[in-house]
């Protein structure tokens, strides 16, 4: 082959791979190859955005005190959380409360708090949302975190939220509220001590009355 064939022959080749739409490249090792094509674009996986699916909250009364019971799960398997404590949010679109549940441990915390408002003595209910304790009695107030007995709304944030249904536990056998009276306690209706001791006094001198009648007509039966 004489020089000017060897020369057509390498432009050939050059022209050849010049024009090729993609270019290869290969890396061997350990008895390996990868190929990268260097004319298609590399696209990583998206990160899965973390859950908090599966937690939730309830409302329970334990020897008059509204206890809120919680359990928190987050899944995060690509660590994209920026939070590990865990908090629930009470809002009625005017006011609104935060209430620490804790730090999750492995993705999960669970326990329970207090009703906003609410405060205990030995695990007895001393304290109510929008009541108070003065002069001897208990008198309704706006304060004391009275809003969260209406209209709430409540979410678990830690990085993501989740919202969860909420509501202050209707007056109970186990829950009872706060009374007029300096005994402290409602009846489960929720009827103040001002209203039950007019009927207390009418009951009794009804009854008295009745004792009356009942020992006349017998006197007139013996005569």
């Amino acid at each position: 082959m004489d020089k000017r064939s060897i020369f057509a022959a390498v432009v050939a080749a050059a022209l050849l791979v010049l024009a090729a739409p993609a270019a290869a490249t290969a890396d061997v090792g350990a008895g390996t190859v990868r190929v990268v094509d260097r004319d298609v674009d590399y696209t990583p996986d998206k990160p899965k955005e973390p859950s908090l699916a599966g937690s939730r909250v309830d409302v329970v009364c334990l020897r008059d005190a509204p206890w809120i019971t919680f359990e928190v799960t987050l899944t995060d398997p690509d660590r994209q959380s920026t939070g590990d404590r865990a908090v629930l949010v009470i809002s009625d679109g005017t006011h609104e409360v935060s209430l620490p549940l804790g730090t999750l441990a492995s993705g999960r915390v669970a326990g329970s708090v207090l009703w906003p408002g609410a405060a205990v003595s030995g695990g007895v209910g001393t304290g109510w949302p929008g009541w108070v304790y003065e002069g001897g009695q208990w008198r309704e107030t706006a304060g004391n975190f009275a809003w969260t007995r209406g209209d709430v709304r409540a979410w678990i944030r830690v990085d993501p939220e989740l919202a969860v249904p909420l509501a202050y536990p209707p007056a109970t056998s186990g829950c009872a509220a706060p009374t007029g009276s300096i005994q402290g306690r409602l009846a489960a209706t929720g009827t103040s001590g001002d209203i039950l001791l007019p009927l207390v006094l009418a009951g009794a001198g009804a009854a008295a009355v009745g004792l009356v009648v009942v020992l006349s007509v017998r006197r007139r039966h013996r005569v």
